[in-house]
């Protein structure tokens, strides 16, 4: 059974997370790898790096974790409050290839729509004779 863990470390305002990577990567993957990792892999984007690593069982993978050389390389990522993702699962590399879209963003000061021009009716019932009777200008 596949077992992933990937970290997604995004960049900050003064360092990269490819520096990051160049600084905490081998020893993330040596870590790995010592825990019994089959595999990983570094996918690198504009806004920062991911780490995807498979392990061979959850046992294996849940330790890793927890190891001083991983928290540490956590614990040094360029945007401490929200430049970093761990979770369970293949990430960053494996989505859509699809960017993802900004939503808009609703605000409270934002234009009104224009009303709608005000409908006109037309009254089909009526035949021919009694509209040139009731208009003479229709011919």
């Amino acid at each position: 059974m596949d077992c992933w863990l990937t970290i997604e470390v995004f960049d900050g305002a003064d360092q990269s997370a490819a520096g990051w990577r160049r600084m905490h990567g081998e020893r993330l993957v040596e870590a790995a790898v010592t825990n019994r990792a089959q595999q990983w892999v570094w996918h690198e984007h504009r806004w920062g790096v991911v780490l995807e690593i498979e392990f061979s069982d959850e046992e294996s993978r849940e330790p890793y974790r927890r190891l001083p050389a991983v928290v540490a390389a956590l614990d040094a990522v360029p945007d401490p409050v929200s430049g970093l993702l761990v979770y369970q699962g293949r990430g960053g590399g494996s989505a859509s290839t699809l960017p993802r879209r900004p939503q808009p963003i609703p605000l409270a000061g934002a234009g009104a729509l224009p009303e709608p021009d005000e409908e006109q009716f037309v009254n089909l019932s009526e035949t021919r004779d009694d509209v040139e009777l009731s208009n003479p200008a229709v011919m």
